[in-house]
């Protein structure tokens, strides 16, 4: 039995391909053309954007308006030149601490984090100033390497419970924010060096909690609504700085002396009416002011100029803030005095460790000017 032989005709199989490869592609000419119109094209293009946005760090404020995404590459180039303007425009010497452990921000258009910050748990300074950030988010408990949270001048009116587990943190600064209340939690970072909470306003009291921090050489809870020095500040023994002016403060506690480490007490714009003798036995105290409006007594070794203390009564002549014309605008808010305050007290105090003796009173004249 022999082998049977097909033969095919060539041209009637190239038919039948050719015939195929032009119905495929008709049909992936109507599938573009379905996409075209059809809506996940347009999804899958804002969620690339958004994804970029987001690795560079863009708000979603910048480039989400009203629920709608601006997907256009000139916002994105935009908003990319803005960016490089900000930081060619920042002070020289705060690239001096620029580094790959360094995290900056800086800007009103800030008003959250970048989602991209999460991911970088590397870092050991936060430096976050004059922006619209509401909240420090609770992953902030990631940064076991935090060493300085420095985080004035912004909106922020909560702290995280989870900022306690920043074992290494030694600095925290959340000065002239909206804060009303500090985590108990927060007492957990012994190694906490510096605390300031000046200029937040509403603060009323600090949490008992804080008497842990056993390292702490610098407290500044100025311009907020101190009635009494906290029970915490009093167990701080190695506290060597403390600032509670413009509080509400009616006198000092008897044992104030606990703080045998103190050598700067600022005390000026509350409504104290003596001074204990316990004060005294602040060994270490070189220097002390006191608003003097309303002293009517205090131990007279505290004006002795053959002492190391340098003692400044400020005779305080408030003028009330200026107002526009029509009387409904104030020309500056409180938060902005306060801020300009503490600058101008600042300047002082670095003017007088320079000098060997002191004024025996000081006359501090506010005034404004009207155009």
């Amino acid at each position: 039995m022999g082998h049977k032989v097909v033969v095919f005709d060539i041209s009637v199989i190239r038919a039948l391909w050719e015939t195929r490869v032009k119905k495929h592609k008709a049909w992936h000419k109507k599938e573009v053309e379905r996409l075209e119109k059809s809506a996940l094209e347009k999804i899958k293009e804002e969620w690339n954007f958004v994804a970029e946005c987001r690795r560079k760090g863009i708000p979603q404020a910048v480039y989400c308006k009203n629920g709608f995404i601006d997907t256009s590459v000139r916002l994105l180039d935009k908003i990319e030149r803005n960016t490089l303007t900000r930081q060619s425009s920042l002070p020289k010497d705060r690239g001096k601490r620029s580094s790959a452990f360094v995290f900056e921000l800086s800007g009103e258009h800030w008003t959250e984090l970048p989602d991209s910050l999460k991911e970088q748990t590397h870092l050991r300074e936060w430096y976050i100033s004059n922006t619209l950030i509401q909240i420090i988010p609770t992953y902030i408990q990631l940064f076991q390497a935090m060493r300085i949270l420095d985080l004035p001048k912004n909106q922020i009116s909560h702290l995280p419970a989870e900022i306690g587990c920043l074992k290494n943190l030694k600095e925290l600064n959340v000065g002239f924010n909206y804060l009303k209340s500090i985590p108990p939690e927060l007492g957990d970072c012994e190694n906490l060096e510096r605390l300031d909470c000046s200029g937040n306003l509403e603060l009323m009291e600090l949490p008992f909690e804080l008497s842990n921090l056993k390292q702490v050489t610098f407290v500044d809870i100025s311009a907020n609504k101190f009635s009494s020095v906290p029970i915490c500040v009093l167990r701080m023994s190695n506290l060597q700085w403390l600032d509670i002016s413009s509080n509400n403060l009616t006198d000092l506690p008897q044992d104030i002396d606990r703080l045998e480490e103190l050598q700067s007490f600022l005390l000026y714009k509350n409504k104290l009416t003596y001074l204990p003798y316990s004060m005294l036995n602040l060994k270490k105290l070189t220097l002390l002011v006191v608003s003097g409006d309303h002293l009517v007594e205090l131990p007279t070794a505290l004006c002795d100029s053959s002492t190391p203390l340098k003692f400044v009564s400020l005779m305080d002549n408030p003028i009330d803030n200026a107002q526009c014309e029509d009387g409904n605008e104030i020309m500056e808010s409180e938060r902005d005095r306060q801020h300009f305050d503490k600058e101008v007290m600042k300047a002082y105090i670095e003017d007088l460790k320079e000098r060997e003796s002191v004024p025996s009173y000081t006359t501090k004249v506010s005034f404004s000017l009207q155009l």
